[in-house]
């Protein structure tokens, strides 16, 4: 299969929805990393996202919607998550909600569970895309498996040419790390940190997030131990230059880094560059060569970086 690779103009536009609507897999761009998009009622495209990917398939998916009626045709939103999604609907936020019955979602989507995970982004081709599909799409990270998330159409392609029929061509994501996710059990849980800080979603709510149950089975993504991982093996909170190893800095005293998520410590800036980074110093790793990654503040895009980082240094499955 040859992938193509569309403007995201008017024609490039209406070619990927109609890719869509054949059952074929097209990667967008959204504010957070690029997303592999089918169409969610699906079920021989959403199952080609898992074959794709490589994705086992009890890890749900997320369903992008281009408005609040579609989300409302597919969940039931408690007063929490329609305060929620009043608030920073359209953005980095992902929300997991009852499933409403008879939704037009396949199984695959929800891995059997009985909640759905949704997200209005906030990026122009993503929002454009969806509207001009009129309906609901599963997209997960359009990367393999388990590796880094991609925020450029070159990483998607780098690992899914000829794997699905186009990728959409949007520039860097703004963002760099993935949605934040909340759930309701039945008060708010955070069941993932990213894009959005938490910190500005307990203010809108009144009160602190709880932590998630202990749980094997993935309740949404981005909850396996190992993920987001480069080939290099990953080690945390490298406070010096570490001999034999590619050090990423982060801050201004980090002297002699390779790269440096950001130098003066910015951690929008340094969210942004996450994965970008993690990507090219993967490439320029010698056989046996670790990343050694600088100690990141573990507040507001800090704890999602943090989060990243934790399950890229994580023992890999076997």
């Amino acid at each position: 299969m040859q992938t193509e690779t569309l403007i995201p103009d008017g024609a490039g536009l209406v070619r990927a929805a109609q890719l869509l609507r054949e059952g074929r897999l097209v990667a967008f761009p959204t504010e957070t990393v690029y997303g592999l998009g089918a169409d969610a009622a699906n079920d021989a495209a959403v199952a080609r996202i898992f074959e794709a990917k490589g994705r086992p398939r009890f890890n749900p998916l997320i369903v992008h919607v281009p408005d609040l009626k579609t989300a409302r045709t597919i969940a039931e939103f408690p007063p929490e998550a329609e305060r929620l999604a009043d608030a920073f609907w359209p953005g980095a936020l992902t929300l997991v909600l009852p499933l409403r019955a008879g939704a037009a979602v396949s199984p695959l989507v929800t891995a059997e569970l009985p909640t759905v995970a949704l997200r209005l982004p906030d990026h122009p081709v993503a929002r454009a895309l969806l509207t001009e599909f009129g309906g609901a799409v599963a997209a997960p990270s359009a990367n393999q498996s388990g590796q880094v998330s991609p925020t450029r159409a070159e990483h998607v392609l780098a690992g899914l040419e000829g794997l699905i029929a186009a990728v959409l061509d949007g520039g860097a994501c703004p963002v760099g790390v993935e949605s934040t996710i909340v759930g309701f059990q039945p008060e708010p849980v955070l069941l993932r940190p990213g894009g959005l800080p938490a910190e500005a979603l307990e203010a809108c709510l009144g009160g602190p997030l709880e932590a998630p149950p202990a749980n094997e089975r993935p309740s949404a993504p981005g909850q396996l131990t190992s993920h987001y991982a480069p080939g290099a093996a990953v080690r945390l909170n490298a406070t010096e230059n570490p001999e034999g190893a590619l050090w990423l800095g982060f801050g201004p005293d980090c002297a002699g880094a390779a790269l440096n998520l950001s130098a003066t410590g910015d951690l929008v800036e340094a969210a942004a560059n996450l994965f970008h980074h993690l990507r090219a110093l993967d490439a320029r790793a010698a056989p046996g060569q670790a990343i050694a990654v600088a100690p990141v503040p573990d507040h507001g895009l800090g704890r999602a970086i943090n989060d990243r980082l934790r399950r890229a240094a994580a023992p890999r499955p076997a």
